[in-house]
């Protein structure tokens, strides 16, 4: 399906701004000594409600639009924005961005041409998909099926959100695009005391999708559910036994862990700069012969999946390790103009009011050939880790500490007590080496993804099969 007619309508017919003011406005960015310049342009709808203890407590509506000009001269970026779509404001932030250019005769404009990109989703909102009653029910929904799982339950917290997303970029290489995003989630909490212990639990889910969808009901119960599931577990968990070890990591969320610890160092622009520890390390042995890492934008409907980046390059499934040999990065134009390459089609940014740069979209690894069960039987003694928390990464060295929400002790190659508290500590390069086993079960998350670089949030997806790594460091709350 081919909207992108509809998302260039939808975004300039209401203000007094046309196809031809932006190419006009590149062809005076060209009046000067520039290497690239770009106008984007866009429109963001976005609202949410949320529930607690059966009462709707909040809601929020807003749209944001607007238009961030660019200029390129070597490694020089001249950014404006004005926050609105209007000829003015277009203009004010054209002279803005320009005013890094050397002074010169400058270089003729160049042809424009509207990408052949098909958009992977069409033009309805899902934030008009469902009336206001219908979302005071999904959510009332997921508050009842929360509670009716057990009498433990003594607090439910549900939020929904969504938004809709009309993008338009034209550059000076002749990129004309447009691009339609939708996005939705769904969040449950919950707490469960039981013998004078609270415990919560967490759920979420969304992507790109609508809300109208005869799932939507079943997809609120059973993230209900599984809030519920947690919290129950999390009552029952012992400490952590602390120290290096194996690790099996489960499919799915567990991905964001190889997001964290490995993707951040494939962004192009670290590697450019030399700070990533896999700069100037393409053709190299990095990882496992195990492990083959993607980054692939084009899955339709997954919460990292665009039809083109916000530089207007089509998506696409990018190789990043393979057999444990690293082919290259993830690159957006400005610095794949640097490095003498192509860009993927990883150029994201936050808004019209950021510039692009190096980012993920969905990020995972290849399934191998081995059985979950398998796996699991092969640790005598170790930690079975199915769902993160928070963590950190430092780039440079590709070290990191991570959170387990959801994690296990492993003996005699039985999944056995649920662990609280389990942290784990490496490196990121040391950890892919150490794989040593990586299943046939690969899974993608369940659409709950926020990266940050920066300063800026994109929503990503990650993913993996269930993993097995010879030695990590456990930090634990047990010596």
């Amino acid at each position: 399906m081919n909207d992108t007619q509809t998302a260039r309508d939808r975004i300039l017919e209401p203000t007094d701004v046309t196809q031809e003011d932006l190419e006009r406005s590149i062809d005076d960015l060209l009046g000067h000594e520039i290497d690239f310049g770009e106008v984007f342009v866009q429109n963001i709808r976005s609202e949410s409600w949320g529930l607690e203890d059966g009462i709707v407590k909040d809601g929020s509506f807003s749209v944001d639009a607007g238009i961030g000009v660019r200029a390129l001269v070597g490694e020089k970026t001249g950014f404006a924005y004005c926050e609105d779509i209007r000829r003015e404001g277009l203009g004010d932030a054209v002279a803005a961005a320009r005013s890094i250019a050397r002074a010169g005769k400058g270089r003729q404009g160049t042809g424009y041409k509207v990408a052949s990109v098909d958009s992977m989703y069409g033009p309805e909102d899902p934030i008009a998909a469902l009336d206001e009653v219908r979302k005071v029910r999904l959510l009332q929904r997921a508050d009842q099926t929360a509670r009716a799982v057990d009498a433990r339950v003594k607090e439910v917290n549900v939020r929904i959100s969504a938004s809709h997303e009309l993008m338009m970029v034209v550059a000076s290489d002749g990129t004309v695009g447009q691009d339609i995003r939708p996005l939705t989630r769904l969040d449950v909490s919950v707490i469960v005391e039981s013998g004078g212990r609270r415990e919560r639990g967490n759920a979420g889910g969304g992507g790109r999708r609508n809300l109208d969808d005869p799932a939507t009901d079943a997809w609120a119960d059973n993230l209900a559910r599984e809030a519920v599931r947690m919290a129950l577990i999390n009552l029952e968990a012992v400490e952590t036994p602390a120290g290096p070890m194996p690790v099996v990591l489960g499919p799915g969320w567990p991905g964001v862990l190889l997001h964290e610890a490995v993707g951040h160092g494939l962004e192009g622009d670290f590697n450019r700069k030399g700070s990533s520890t896999y700069a100037n390390r393409v053709g190299e042995r990095v990882a496992s012969p195990l492990c083959t890492i993607v980054d692939e934008g084009s899955i339709p409907g997954r919460r990292g999946s665009l039809s083109m980046d916000d530089e207007g390059s089509p998506t696409r499934k990018t190789v990043l390790i393979e057999n444990g040999v690293l082919k290259g990065y993830m690159q957006d134009k400005l610095n794949a103009r640097l490095m003498n390459v192509t860009s993927t089609g990883n150029g994201r940014r936050q808004s019209y009011a950021h510039v692009p740069m190096p980012r993920m979209t969905n990020t995972y690894m290849e399934p191998g050939e081995s059985d979950p069960e398998e796996i699991l039987r092969s640790v005598q003694r170790g930690v079975y880790a199915v769902n993160f928390g928070g963590g950190s990464v430092d780039i440079t060295s590709g070290r990191f500490v991570f959170s387990a929400t959801e994690a296990y002790l492993i003996e005699d190659g039985k999944v056995t007590a649920p662990l609280r508290g389990a942290t784990l500590i490496g490196n990121g390069p040391d950890v892919m080496n150490a794989v040593s086993m990586v299943g046939n079960d690969l899974a993608l998350d369940g659409g709950v993804g926020v990266c940050g670089k920066d300063g800026q949030s994109v929503p990503v997806g990650v993913g993996q099969p269930t993993l097995k790594v010879d030695e990590i460091v456990v930090g634990g709350t047990q010596a």
